[in-house]
């Protein structure tokens, strides 16, 4: 099924899909061989080989959503992106990284990347002459995450792809936060798009995957790794994808609605010091994500007044999840510096203005009003508690 004029919801529902040609079931059927035919087929399937039924069919829906020849899924967020990074850099090579990364990127760069004999720089900021001042002659790729992971700050997309096809380099970006349902990067000149599908595509908690997308010729670069390195999705999960992908349109953009909602109610509290959301006017960054994303998205972090104890808060909230993982259909909490910027170091933490105390929000579909209710009565939880122990 073309994708050319379908819109969105139509794109998620049809595109990709499986046809149950012998008894006509209304969704894709699984196949969940790990041994195919090779004589006399015209492609010789094998999970490693990213090639199953399921898994092409999923990969064409992926693709159309973010508008590019080709996609392919992975076993996870991480798998995706250390293939992508290490398909086009070797040894003695140079990538260029913003200084604001989801903490398993960051992690994959400085821990891994100098047995391989790959140098790498990272940002002062996020402006155009900090990448320009970063790049060298070795420099193959430049790589950023936009709205970052956890401060929601937003990378000039079509900046930094101007100036990685200025210098001849391969831009990739982490749409993750965004989704493809408000950011196609493709639209600003981006090479590779990589997702932690286990996010918004997901959607439900329930499954870990990965995702790039990019053109034919530099898939065909990936595939070439990613088969040696054996990153591939079992179809049963590769099957669960495809379902929830179907109604992620409908979720990112409610989403959207109720943490615009929230971000806006929270800036407002005296018990919130800070709120960091690129749909709030206030944000630095306002007018580069109004002109780049066609909705701000359901993630949001925030801190708490200095004489509110994040940890206890959390710990009060009834209804939204103190949860590792993010962007499910419910309303989660969690402390990046104990959990996905641990491993960066206080040091790095505090450079990256990553407080002990910030909070990271995403926001689900449930009631904006029962989501206020929570909130609020964790708050009073926490503030009784402390003048119990003060008197």
């Amino acid at each position: 099924m073309g994708t050319t004029h379908k819109g969105l919801n139509t794109i998620c529902t049809h595109t990709g899909q499986l046809e149950d040609t012998q008894h006509q079931g209304a969704v894709s059927p699984i196949y969940l061989s790990s041994s195919y035919a090779f004589m006399d087929v015209d492609v010789k399937r094998y999970p490693r080989y990213f090639n199953t039924p399921n898994q092409e069919g999923l990969s064409k829906k992926i693709a159309a959503l973010e508008k590019t020849e080709a996609a392919m899924i992975f076993g996870s967020g991480m798998a995706a992106v250390s293939t992508a990074l290490l398909a086009f850099l070797h040894s003695g090579d140079h990538v260029v990284l913003q200084q604001t990364l989801y903490g398993g990127t960051y992690a994959l760069v400085v821990e891994e990347f100098e047995k391989y004999g790959i140098s790498y720089t990272f940002t002062e900021d996020l402006s155009e002459s900090a990448f320009a001042k970063a790049i060298t002659p070795q420099t193959k790729v430049i790589y950023i995450e936009t709205p970052s992971n956890p401060l929601m700050k937003v990378t000039d997309i079509a900046m930094v792809a101007a100036l990685a096809k200025k210098n001849g380099i391969i831009s990739m970006i982490d749409n993750t936060f965004a989704s493809p349902v408000n950011q196609n990067p493709i639209d600003f000149g981006i090479d590779i798009i990589i997702h932690s599908a286990t996010k918004y595509m997901g959607g439900h908690s329930d499954i870990c995957a990965g995702a790039i997308a990019t053109s034919q010729e530099h898939m065909n670069k990936i595939w070439q790794l990613a088969k040696n390195l054996g990153g591939s999705l079992s179809d049963m999960t590769v099957w669960m994808l495809e379902r929830s992908l179907k109604t992620m349109a409908l979720r990112v953009k409610a989403q959207n609605k109720n943490a615009k909602k929230l971000a806006k109610w929270l800036d407002k509290k005296d018990e919130v010091a800070h709120v960091y959301y690129p749909g709030l006017k206030s944000h630095p960054d306002y007018a580069l994500a109004k002109r780049q994303m066609k909705g701000f998205g359901g993630m949001m972090s925030f801190e708490l007044a200095s004489h509110i104890d994040a940890e206890a808060f959390q710990k009060a909230l009834q209804l939204i999840k103190p949860s590792m993982s993010l962007a499910g259909v419910e309303s989660t909490v969690l402390s990046p510096a104990q959990t996905s910027h641990l491993l960066l170091g206080e040091e790095e933490r505090a450079k990256q203005g990553i407080a002990d105390g910030l909070i990271r929000f995403s926001v689900g579909i449930e009631e904006k009003e029962d989501l206020m209710a929570d909130i609020d009565q964790a708050l009073a939880v926490v503030l009784k508690s402390a003048i119990a122990q003060v008197n």
